[in-house]
């Protein structure tokens, strides 16, 4: 990997199919740039990782620029760098949640637009993306043959997402992986609050277990007291949540609600 003092060296060729990925630029060195950039690395690919502070020299000449950067600073990332002289040929971003109308600033000047979003957690920058699903999706056809071309090579798998789709997509994400956690410190805390210490560590083979089985079986993996119809013990579940941790009522609620609906659509 090529650090952000030495100049990007002469492209090397293209792609076959003539995607070019011969000067890749990745602005944000946090943990998803991180990890792209050794992804890259790992493929033989030519990357520079670049800061949010030197984003304008480091994309001098790329052919292709991946801006890992928050949300809320994709539209200032782009526009540094697509002040660059010349500027980039491809500008894309790897938000999930995020339509390509954010990379305005570099379309304009003449830049096809594209996305990358692994849908993995991405823990740190070591994590190995290897084998994770990548969403994508492009301004024009070549923009999405280079999303699609640079997914393979970081050794992702891609699929598309449509752009008015964004939101419900990462939502779903969101729902898969960041409301699990929020679940098992639930789970973990309520034990803790009847006095079952290591709660994480008991809890964990049953997670562990129950997320295999889905991913084997689906729906079908479900169990407990409302895929058997057992309302008497759901009563009991909430009378115990009110007096216990009344403010996980609700929710245990809710996600009753939308448990008995998943057992009956089996």
């Amino acid at each position: 990997m090529r650090e952000l003092e030495r100049d990007l060296p002469e492209a090397a060729g293209r792609e076959a199919g003539g995607v070019p990925l011969a000067r890749l630029v990745i602005v944000g060195a946090g943990r998803v740039g991180t990890a792209m950039a050794r992804a890259a690395d790992a493929a033989g690919l030519e990357v520079a990782l670049a800061g949010r502070d030197d984003v304008c020299r480091a994309c001098v000449g790329a052919d292709v620029v991946l801006l890992c950067v928050p949300d809320a600073g994709i539209e200032a990332a782009c526009r540094e760098a697509a002040a660059a002289e010349p500027p980039p040929s491809f500008v894309g971003h790897t938000s999930g949640a995020t339509t390509l109308d954010a990379l305005a600033v570099a379309t304009e000047r003449g830049a096809q637009a594209f996305s990358l979003h692994p849908l993995q957690t991405v823990p740190s920058g070591n994590t190995d993306l290897t084998g994770a699903p990548v969403a994508i999706a492009g301004s024009t056809p070549e923009a999405l043959a280079v999303a699609r071309a640079l997914g393979e090579r970081l050794g992702m798998t891609p699929f598309e997402v449509p752009e008015e789709a964004r939101a419900a997509y990462h939502a779903a994400a969101s729902i898969a992986s960041n409301f699990l956690i929020t679940l098992e410190e639930s789970a973990a805390a309520l034990l803790g609050r009847i006095g079952v210490d290591d709660g994480r560590e008991l809890l964990a083979p049953l997670v562990l277990r129950t997320a295999a089985n889905w991913a084997e079986a689906g729906s079908v993996a479900l169990t407990g007291p409302i895929a058997r119809g057992d309302t008497e013990t759901v009563q009991r579940h909430l009378a115990a949540l009110r007096d216990t941790a009344p403010e996980l009522a609700d929710l245990y609620q809710a996600l009753a609600e939308r448990t008995r609906a998943v057992a009956e659509s089996r």
